[in-house]
């Protein structure tokens, strides 16, 4: 897999149609409204599946129940995969909570008055040990969920993402190195367009707009292009989308 490439086509692959990117971000502009939101991702997804079918342009804004359907298919996708990190981010909460009563407690029962270093002492290491696991967590899967989403979008089934065996299989075809250098490079340039927006959307108003109806949507398009390149390398080398 050619970075280089991967990185200019997924690009490039936004500019194809700018009214598209216009209408997304329109769609997570008012995801606040939760039906626009699975609209969003299931057209994000709708790109993986073109760009895997090799399409070379956005696709179309149509057959919206299909879409809505593939949003939510989504994003239980990522719910699933990253519900081990929920679940630690709770149990530290539920453990922060349960220390600070316990430590209001005891310096109740002695008459002593809680200070911001004993609270630290406490919540700390709980805090800390939570954040490294969940963030440990997350930098290990996210690849891999990644191919999960190229394999469901590549057979167009929910269970595909869930077939570890076959995902893990494509991993080894794609390359452990190819796999990291890939995360690691779309991720510089994904903080990169971010940093970028940030500064545009200081200017008063405009800016702001830019960001939302171009900026935010071009971002999640490079990423879900990227995405099918990553993917269709398990197959060949040669692939271009």
């Amino acid at each position: 897999m050619d970075i280089g490439n991967v990185i200019l086509d997924s690009l490039r692959y936004p500019t194809s149609n700018w009214s598209k990117v216009v209408i997304l971000g329109v769609l997570f502009l008012s995801s606040f409204f939760i039906i626009p939101l699975f609209l969003a991702l299931g057209y994000l997804f709708r790109v993986v599946k073109s760009s895997l079918a090799g399409a070379e342009e956005l696709p179309d804004f149509e057959s919206w129940g299909e879409m809505m359907v593939d949003g939510l298919r989504l994003f239980l996708v990522y719910l699933i995969y990253t519900l081990p990190a929920l679940i630690i981010g709770i149990f530290s909460f539920i453990s922060i909570w349960s220390a600070i009563r316990s430590l209001s407690y005891m310096t109740h029962i002695n008459g002593i008055t809680s200070t911001p270093n004993m609270l630290f002492s406490v919540l700390g290491s709980t805090l800390l040990v939570g954040l490294v696991i969940v963030g440990l967590y997350i930098l290990v899967i996210y690849p891999i969920m990644m191919v999960a989403i190229g394999n469901m979008a590549y057979y167009n089934e929910f269970q595909a993402a869930f077939r570890l065996d076959e995902i893990l299989s494509l991993i080894s075809q794609i390359g452990w190195v190819d796999l990291i250098v890939w995360y690691i490079a779309v991720f510089m340039v994904g903080i990169a367009l971010w940093f970028v927006g940030i500064i545009i959307s200081i200017i008063p108003i405009l800016g702001t707009i830019a960001f939302i109806f171009f900026g935010y949507p071009y971002i999640y398009l490079f990423y879900t292009r990227s995405l099918a390149w990553l993917y269709s390398s398990a197959f060949t080398e040669d692939y271009v989308p």
